[in-house]
């Protein structure tokens, strides 16, 4: 039966498909940021009305994540990418045209919930047609997701000087849409759950330890990342240190850092052993850390960065490459539950970072990211020692 299921999809095209699914969610959630600008020109934002489109985002991320799993499980993975492409083109259309700040906002979410479920299914998907190294496999999808996120700005820079930015993200759009289009003639692996909802399962998950681990060094492990995306310009150009434009080339040296090292980890090093992997990618990231700290100009800054990228490219695919074995009956529910998990992180840790730099300055972002690394590096030897 087994043997069937397997030959009714080709697994390098399912591959595929998730990888220019990811490359879609790089692009999605690099958008709104590359835009804001604009945005806030076309509806005379303050600062607080554009940050709250910003806080909507996450949150529309954060439903989708909660929800893609348990669907997954019981419905399969076609019609949630197909619907999800649908709403990303919806989301890009009203970025693109809105008339007003309320359908914005509501453009923003459907945007964010869409992104959430195809970063989500996309993982999971990868995670359930690889047999071995699910790992390598799933770091090799995430090269997908860097090429999206350092893609979108440099095609919004070459286009600008040739078309309005809502057409170029317009056209973006309706690249999604074609997406759609594919997903609806892919055939992927059938659902793993013939019948009910995987609700008690879930409830099972919440009991257990190991997984709860990996969800709480996932919370750090987006936590660290969304500081580092979203703070690093203004720790970097803090004092007339750097100019706007070095601190934002070396932060985009940061994502070719991760992105290289997935590649790497997918491909040279894909036979050494993910726990292995996960503790060089954590002695990486205090060199990193320390770089910056030390560094008053752009070379030592950009290897600090490229550092941090290579040392936070394995935790994702390690980590849900743990949980796809752990829970290969149930992945799309597992994923969604340690997902969920590094989300809230992203989330609080962020806006506390906020509070850290208006009440004490930017200089203590290497204080929190070393902070959260210590934090990593305990949960990552306890994780490791109970798979073991």
């Amino acid at each position: 039966m087994h043997n069937l299921l397997t030959r009714m999809y080709n697994k390098r095209i399912v591959f595929i498909a998730a990888c220019a699914g990811l490359l879609l969610f790089g692009v999605t959630l690099i958008t709104l940021g590359a835009v804001a600008l604009d945005l806030r020109m076309k509806f005379g934002l303050d600062g607080v009305a554009a940050g709250t489109l910003f806080s909507i985002m996450p949150i529309g991320i954060l439903t989708g994540s909660l929800f893609f799993g348990p669907v997954s499980d019981r419905y399969g993975y076609k019609l949630l990418l197909v619907l999800s492409c649908i709403g990303l083109c919806a989301g890009f259309q009203g970025i693109a045209h809105a008339g007003s700040v309320a359908v914005l906002k509501g453009c923003i979410f459907i945007f964010g919930l869409s992104g959430g479920v195809v970063n989500g299914a996309t993982n999971a998907v990868v995670a359930d047609i690889t047999v071995r190294g699910k790992g390598a496999s799933l770091s090799l999808l995430g090269v997908s997701f860097g090429i999206g996120a350092l893609g979108m700005p440099q095609v919004l820079g070459a286009l600008r000087h040739h078309y309005a930015w809502n057409d170029i993200v317009s056209a973006v759009g309706w690249i999604t849409l074609l997406m759609a289009g594919l997903y609806a003639v892919i055939r992927f692996p059938p659902p793993k759950q013939q019948q009910g909802f995987p609700l008690k399962q879930a409830g099972r998950m919440a009991g257990d330890l190991t997984l709860v681990l990996i969800g709480f060094f996932l919370f750090c492990q987006s936590s660290f990342e969304a500081i580092i995306n979203n703070w690093t310009t203004t720790y970097l150009t803090a004092g007339d240190h750097m100019e706007e434009s070095k601190a934002l080339y070396a932060l985009s040296l940061y994502v070719a850092g991760l992105t290289i090292m997935r590649l790497l980890t997918g491909s040279v090093f894909r036979t050494v052993p993910p726990r292995q992997m996960l503790v060089a990618s954590l002695l990486l990231m205090p060199a990193g850390i320390l770089l910056l700290q030390v560094s008053n100009g752009f070379v030592l800054s950009a290897a600090g960065l490229i550092l941090l990228g290579a040392g936070l490219a394995g935790g994702f695919p390690i980590m849900l490459g743990f949980v796809g074995e752990k829970y290969a009956s149930h992945s799309g529910t597992a994923f969604s539950f340690v997902l969920v998990i590094a989300l809230i992180g992203n989330m609080l840790v962020n806006y506390m970072m906020g509070l850290v730099v208006q009440h004490y300055g930017v200089q203590h972002l290497t204080t929190v990211a070393l902070a959260e690394w210590l934090v990593m590096l305990t949960l990552c030897s306890t994780i490791v020692r109970r798979i073991k």
